[in-house]
């Protein structure tokens, strides 16, 4: 029986047109409240249903029962609003949904129960389609799970996850998000347009009333559990500003074993460098790179480039690499930020000096001699002698990371990499009181960021003429007095 269905864009939020014959593995519906993304995605798959290509479908929650209460009538609701009804199936007991014009079925199940969903077949062929709804409830061995479930056969095949982001150290985050693994559709409810004045109106009074959670409820900005160490509200607002990067790549570059030449940047949207703002205005303009090194705790090189005089962050690198080749990297990113672009000197670069010093000596050996200068005392002779690098203490850690938590608070907007920001929002203070990232989370961009702010005191700049007013008699110095660290005895923490 040939059915003729119509069903009009309309009836569709724009916002999820464009995914609306996705086929991709995995697709990811997340964003605020109120943005009509659930709702979407049931149209979406009693679109799926009504058409003859196979699509068999498992709905989960983390709870079996809770389908009862949403996503099962969600399902239904669709049907219905579109007059339907006589093409579907519903059995109320066992929560199945059929389309009788082709076959396609859709079951509903928790993960509290493994074993029923390994029992779950459909009368005509297998599983092609799994929508994890509110999947911010699951484990990440859940969702493993539900991959290997979904596999066999010659059908096309996808997971769809929807939520809210409420906890910007949750797994999925990392695994899907962060990862790229994903196709991702991110709303809020200003892409509803079948929301009402009023209901606008009560979710846009909570900027007046709760701010933070009109950031992470209403806008679907990470949000992040218990007490920060820096200023989550001022975060927020800058992750809602942000402009994306200049630039996104690398370097590349000869190397004779002895130097580094030929050095060109390029463009590369999977790159591990992002540009914000250019070295283009190289008479006015120096620059001060901190890296903080792959060491104990830590997964990533980081780097942060910073115009040392207005503190804005220029470009950020952040890479799982050998050491080698990360020296190289940031061997670029000096010169590209320096004499490469004909400003007056090279970038002054700072290494974190605790885990490794072989970064620094690796630059020194390349010939690259702008580096940030500490006083440290010799062990042997008692000495004060000046080295490269920066050395992390139980004195300069916390200096540095107040500096920071000032910075975060008072000129947030000097900061424009997304990826530094949501770390920001992580760093909590333990029950000794020491600030540092959570269990499973990363501190690298911090310790970077941190360090750069902290070396460019040692860019100096040329004396500007200063002209008073003769009716004053001012005594005006120009400090230039050059600051360092100072502590080398005291504990590497």
């Amino acid at each position: 029986m040939n059915v003729n269905i119509k069903i009009s864009k309309q009836v569709f939020n724009d916002v999820y047109l464009p995914y609306l014959e996705n086929e991709d593995r995995y697709l990811i519906f997340y964003g605020g409240g109120s943005s009509g993304k659930s709702y979407f995605i049931a149209q979406r798959f009693i679109y799926k249903l009504l058409k003859p290509k196979r699509c068999n479908l498992l709905v989960v929650r983390q709870t079996g029962d809770t389908n009862r209460k949403s996503t099962f009538p969600l399902l239904k609701q669709v049907i219905s609003n579109w007059n339907l009804s006589k093409h579907f199936k519903i059995n109320e007991s066992d929560m199945r949904i059929k389309c009788l014009l082709s076959g396609n079925e859709v079951a509903f199940a928790g993960l509290d129960d493994v074993e029923k969903i390994k029992s779950i077949t459909f009368e005509n062929g297998e599983l092609t389609d799994i929508w994890v709804e509110e999947a911010t409830e699951t484990q990440e061995a859940d969702i493993n799970q539900l991959k290997v479930r979904l596999r066999g056969g010659k059908s096309k095949k996808q997971i769809v996850l929807s939520f809210n982001p409420i906890n910007i150290q949750h797994w999925i985050k990392g695994h899907f998000i962060d990862s790229k693994l994903a196709t991702v559709c991110f709303s809020t409810y200003k892409d509803n347009k079948f929301l009402t004045d009023d209901d606008r109106k009560a979710l846009e009074d909570l900027k007046y009333t709760d701010e933070y959670t009109y950031n992470v409820y209403c806008l679907g900005q990470w949000g992040i559990l218990g007490k920060t160490v820096f200023d989550a509200r001022a975060i927020q607002n800058r992750l809602s500003n942000l402009s994306k990067p200049l630039m996104t790549g690398y370097f590349t570059y000869d190397y004779d074993g002895l130097k580094i030449s030929n050095i060109k940047w390029v463009k590369d949207k999977n790159g591990y460098i992002n540009i914000y703002q250019l070295p283009d205005t190289p008479h006015i303009t120096k620059f001060a790179i901190g890296c903080d090194t792959s060491g104990e705790g830590s997964d990533f090189f980081t780097a942060h480039v910073l115009d040392a005089k207005t503190g804005n962050q220029a470009a950020v690198l952040k890479q799982q690499f050998d050491a080698d080749l990360f020296t190289k990297q940031v061997y670029c990113l000096g010169k590209w930020y320096g004499t490469l672009k004909k400003c007056s000197q090279d970038a002054l670069i700072g290494i974190e000096a605790n885990f490794d010093s072989f970064p620094i000596m690796e630059l020194q050996r390349l010939g690259y001699l702008n580096q940030y200068v500490r006083e440290a005392q010799d062990t042997y002779t008692g000495r004060t002698e000046k080295r490269f690098g920066f050395k992390t203490t139980s004195l300069t850690r916390p200096t540095i990371i107040s500096r920071l938590i000032e910075i975060v608070r008072e000129e947030t907007n000097s900061i424009n990499d997304k990826d530094t920001l949501e770390e920001l929002l992580t760093i909590i203070r333990n029950e000794k009181g020491r600030i540092e990232a959570p269990e499973g989370g990363h501190d690298d961009q911090m310790m970077g960021l941190a360090i750069a702010h902290h070396i460019r005191e040692q860019v100096t700049f040329d004396i500007e003429e200063i002209r008073v007013n003769p009716q004053y008699h001012f005594n005006l110095e120009k400090s230039n007095e050059t600051h360092y660290d100072y502590g080398e005895d005291i504990v590497i923490v």
